[in-house]
């Protein structure tokens, strides 16, 4: 399972021969975002990268925007600076602003693959609820793009090349061997090490957390008080088959999302529990 420069090299020499298909890879057009922010490291590395792939557009946060999970500005206008000579906009918005403006307006060719990140920092088990990373490429899939989040797991952009290069052959396998024409959503997680060093890419299942640290209460210097969230629980779900096992094994994880929340075995209890009129009921609580 292990990777290696002489794999790659092996693999740039086939996609430039592949022909026809080959040829249709290098028109691709890929859109990029993040949530880091456009002037963040990691975006930066995967666009280089992709760029063997076809034109690459960036439409990325003007600021960091951790943590903004789905959220969409629908109260207030939205600015986009065109930054000259590159193809890369500004949005004063959230990762999802970004992907959804691009797709709804900002850009007139709608793009082959839509990517998020690199992110500074891990994106596993529960951190996909709020991660704004994940939510750009969720933006995507929406649109029916097919998308992919990669993070590394730990912060401080170690090993970002490596980083750089598993991304660039994660998009070559999928390009490669993906059996559907249905979009699909990955949430990808990288171990900040060498690439000589880690043990392969794997499929895994979300962990789970257990519960965020407690709140930590401060006094403003007006005399009021004031609350910094507590970290990230810790790993309650590291089983094997995990996105936490295989990056704490030194593994690539890369699990499939999806975006239907709905407990389907749970339906016919919740339709137990609250099911019937609403006239005859509203009268009862009256009397």
């Amino acid at each position: 399972m292990r990777i290696g420069t002489v794999t790659i090299v092996a693999q740039r020499n086939t996609h430039q021969g592949r022909g026809r298909k080959g040829r249709e890879r290098l028109s691709m057009h890929i859109l990029i975002s993040n949530d880091d922010g456009y002037r963040a490291p990691g975006i930066r590395a995967l666009a280089d990268v992709m760029r063997r792939f076809g034109r690459v557009t960036i439409v990325a946060p003007d600021h960091n925007h951790s943590g903004a999970s789905n959220s969409l500005s629908l109260n207030r206008p939205l600015t986009v600076e065109h930054m000259p000579g590159e193809s890369l906009y500004v949005v004063s918005g959230t990762p999802s602003d970004c992907v959804h403006v691009a797709l709804t307006g900002l850009i007139e060719e709608k793009p082959d693959l839509v990517l998020s990140g690199i992110n500074c920092g891990a994106n596993m088990g529960d951190d996909t609820m709020y991660s704004g990373t994940v939510a750009a490429a969720i933006e995507g899939y929406l649109f029916g793009v097919p998308s992919i989040a990669f993070s590394q797991i730990d912060k401080g952009w170690a090993e970002l090349e490596s980083a750089a290069r598993v991304a660039e052959i994660v998009v070559e396998r999928f390009l490669e061997r993906r059996d559907t024409e249905e979009p699909v959503l990955l949430n990808v997680n990288m171990p900040n090490m060498p690439l000589e060093r880690l043990r392969g890419i794997v499929g895994t299942r979300l962990g789970r957390r257990t519960s965020a640290e407690p709140v930590i209460r401060e006094m403003s210097p007006r005399g009021f008080p004031i609350y910094w969230l507590g970290a990230a629980g810790k790993p309650a779900d590291a089983a094997e088959g995990t996105d936490f096992w295989a990056t704490s094994h030194g593994f690539v994880s890369v699990t499939p999302l999806q975006i239907d929340m709905t407990n389907h075995e749970a339906v016919g209890s919740a339709h137990r529990w609250v099911s019937g009129g609403l006239v005859g009921a509203a009268r009862q609580m009256q009397e």
